[in-house]
């Protein structure tokens, strides 16, 4: 029985070995010849415009361990909404906190996760009233909510492995696009030279609460690393670039998007207003807004690059935080 139910979770897991829904006789015998241990990890990443649980399986075989999402459950609880303009979160988005915080406790609980992490990131470390925030949560949900620095958060992120259905490249830059912060990570030779936080994220921009001098940062990051006009590769993660590629992408196994057509896609967002956006291009109620500031990010960034296309594997801090428990679970 252990053997079906690892060989149906295993068939959604695309750019995989076993991706195919259907195997052959020997396929199978590899599966169970292959499998050895069966691990579950839970991941919590509270940005500033949703709150994220991440379940992953890892299968532990002789080629080594195979990461696979179970299951994502996402809450639009817009934090920096109240982190960037006042300073602090307010109490209704507090208590959104903390009883979505209990929902995933009880969660990891009937899915008897092997362990857990929960990080916060940009809202959480700038609003005054976080530590009172982490202590309420300890003591309603008895979960150990951790803020991390920018350049954490960008290592995490550029922790996850890419999927085998992404193409190798020599060097990439990891561009995270967030409601608080963009992470940057400078990605060659599968090592990562350099990494940066910067406080451009969706929220911020709709609010006017962008420095200006933020984005020469970046251009000279670029610059510092000679990836001016180098037509560097893209890789893009975050909620918005992959809602994009579902609504941009030409055949559903795409992985990629010109930024010709992002460029195309950003007018088009433009000359709608905030309800016909969500009709037209089905987006939920708390991205049909963030969508703009992030297409212009990564249109900046890409023109900056000289980067024609940008590659969406899918995976962000969620993913890495998977990646460091199973580590840390092995180095034991």
């Amino acid at each position: 029985m252990f053997i079906l139910v690892v060989i149906f979770l295993l068939s959604p897991f695309r750019g995989c070995k076993y991706s195919n829904l259907y195997y052959s006789t020997a396929q199978k015998n590899y599966i169970r010849a292959t499998i050895l241990k069966l691990y579950k990890f839970a991941s919590i990443d509270v940005g500033s415009n949703a709150v994220r649980l991440l379940f992953t399986n890892v299968f532990e075989t002789k080629e080594g361990p195979i990461f696979r999402k179970l299951s994502l459950v996402r809450v639009p609880i817009r934090l920096g909404e109240d982190a960037f303009i006042h300073g602090k979160i307010g109490e209704e988005k507090s208590d959104q906190l903390i009883k979505t915080m209990r929902s995933f406790k009880h969660l990891m609980n009937v899915h008897q996760v092997l362990d857990y992490r929960a990080y916060a990131t940009s809202a959480m470390r700038e609003a005054s009233n976080s530590p009172f925030i982490i202590s309420e949560i300890k003591g309603y949900a008895d979960i150990d909510l951790e803020i991390i620095g920018g350049e954490q958060e960008a290592d995490t992120i550029s922790f996850a492995d890419l999927p085998d259905f992404m193409p190798h490249f020599e060097g990439a830059v990891f561009i995270d696009v967030g409601g608080g912060s963009t992470e940057l990570s400078y990605i060659k030779n599968a090592k990562k030279v350099d990494s940066i936080s910067l406080q451009i994220g969706t929220v911020r921009l709709l609010h006017d609460a962008v420095d200006s001098a933020l984005w020469d940062q970046m251009k000279e990051w670029f610059d510092k690393h000679q990836l001016l006009k180098s037509g560097t590769p893209i890789l893009g993660t975050g909620g918005n670039i992959n809602k994009i590629l579902k609504v941009l992408r030409k055949q559903q196994n795409d992985y990629f998007i010109n930024t010709v057509d992002l460029a195309a896609f950003k007018v088009e967002l433009d000359a709608v207003d905030y309800d016909e956006r969500i009709t037209r291009f089905v987006l939920n109620p708390d991205r049909a807004d963030v969508i703009i500031p992030a297409s212009q990010i990564f249109l900046t960034a890409a023109d900056w690059l000289g980067a024609e296309q940008i590659y969406i594997p899918k995976v962000g801090l969620s993913d890495g935080i998977a990646r460091a428990l199973y580590k840390k679970y092995k180095a034991r």
